[in-house]
């Protein structure tokens, strides 16, 4: 007789892990956005805001090579350098990117509305909270300590450059569990704007959950988003989210703030058994 074992957590939400541009600061995730315009523009390959946003959520190197990928932009590039891109000049690119980026960062840690209070909430649920990002250690040793003193600050912080891959590779997640003691990943949430978040997530075991307003996908201002008629946030909204739910994530809301309604949900279906 053959028999089938297997095991179901059934225990609470242990850890959530916070993207950060787009997710816990920088509405709208613009402080990579506006460097990758200005250095594609001083290399004489004038990109659009579309282009720039392209890779978000990838570590930056990679987030560049997927920029040059594009066809718009690898023949403007042809055109203004004689030659299709190469590895070299993605490593220029970056060699460049790196100083122009850590120059703007503390002008981006401003906590999107309602993070401080989910912390809070987060807190009182004794959950963990981790973070992933597409920025390397050098960019969070200038945005951690300014989000700090905006009264943000995670229990961990995990880059792209301190693990073998970045997104959409799960290390950075594990590398989380591991540095939190939390296992297993079924007790853990990943929170994210752009679609490699989701794959991050998923690619780890975990719950994932998608912010349709305040990332890379709306890609507006705070003040630019509620000055968008209601019925036309409405739709981006419902668009995004059709994305971040073709990519696989379990949830979908507009913002942080709605977080805790969504822990809530996940614990009850823990409860019973299910996993993600």
């Amino acid at each position: 007789m053959d028999f089938l074992y297997q095991r179901s957590y059934r225990g609470p939400v242990k850890a959530v892990i916070l993207d950060w541009a787009g997710t816990a600061v920088d509405y709208g995730s613009f402080a990579p956005t506006a460097v990758f315009l200005r250095l594609f523009e001083s290399q004489g390959v004038p990109i659009t805001a579309e282009d720039a946003r392209s890779g978000m959520g990838l570590m930056k190197k990679d987030h560049l090579r997927m920029i040059l990928s594009r066809p718009p932009v690898s023949e403007a590039w042809k055109a203004a350098h004689g030659a299709p891109y190469s590895d070299a000049d993605v490593d220029d690119l970056f060699e460049s990117f790196v100083p122009m980026q850590l120059a703007v960062l503390k002008e981006f840690a401003e906590p999107i509305p309602g993070l401080l209070d989910v912390v809070k909430d987060l807190r009182a649920r004794n959950i963990k909270i981790g973070s992933t990002t597409g920025y390397i250690r050098s960019m969070m040793d200038v945005l951690a300590p300014k989000a700090r003193e905006n009264g943000y600050e995670p229990d961990c912080i995990i880059c792209p450059d301190e693990v073998p891959n970045g997104r959409p590779y799960p290390w950075m997640c594990y590398q989380n569990a591991i540095q939190l003691n939390v296992y297993p990943m079924q007790a853990m949430v990943k929170v994210g704007d752009t679609l490699v978040d989701i794959e991050e997530g998923l690619n780890a075991d975990m719950w994932t959950v998608g912010i349709s307003q305040t990332g890379n996908l709306f890609g507006l201002s705070e003040a630019e988003v509620k000055a968008t008629p209601l019925e036309e946030r409405k739709a981006a909204n419902q668009k995004i989210a059709s994305q971040l739910y073709q990519a696989g994530a379990h949830y979908v809301i507009e913002g942080i703030w709605d977080l805790p309604v969504v822990l809530n949900d996940i614990e009850s279906r823990l409860a019973h058994g299910e996993h993600p």
